[in-house]
């Protein structure tokens, strides 16, 4: 499971170090993709399988599932860690993430979430306002 958040910056090259914690569980090779909420995903292999037969399962005669599964898989790159640990974000992902320097990586479950650090500040004030709302009508039973 992946867990907690990380502040790195994208070297010249485009690339990011992925923290220690991450790069076991993510393999050698995983997916990149476009998110939600101008972010980038990041899903090992197994998970994004499962991903991909959910996705299939998805009405093709509504239009609504033809964009996101176009959305989704035309973002999605096949990524590889060099022996430091850095992945090179492909221009087009930076630019769908405002990322230019300063990044932060988050665990989320089963993936993990490239924001700019710009995006993170503003995405995370503006959710912790509603925080105890969200989780109130969720019912976690937390």
């Amino acid at each position: 499971m992946f867990m907690g958040q990380f502040q790195h910056c994208l070297d010249q090259k485009g690339r990011l170090i992925i923290p220690s914690k991450f790069r076991e569980l993510l393999g050698q090779s995983f997916v990149l993709t476009k998110g939600l909420d101008a972010c980038l995903f990041v899903y090992p292999k197994d998970e994004w399988v499962v991903l991909e037969q959910k996705l299939k399962t998805l009405p093709f005669t509504q239009k609504d599932a033809r964009a996101f599964i176009r959305f989704f898989f035309a973002g999605a790159v096949e990524a590889e860690m060099d022996k430091q640990g850095r992945i090179l974000i492909p221009p087009q992902l930076r630019e769908h993430a405002h990322i230019d320097k300063d990044a932060v990586i988050i665990g989320v479950s089963n993936r993990v979430e490239i924001w700019s650090q710009e995006q993170w500040d503003s995405y995370s004030a503006e959710a912790a306002v509603s925080y105890e709302d969200i989780a109130e009508k969720l019912d976690l039973g937390l």
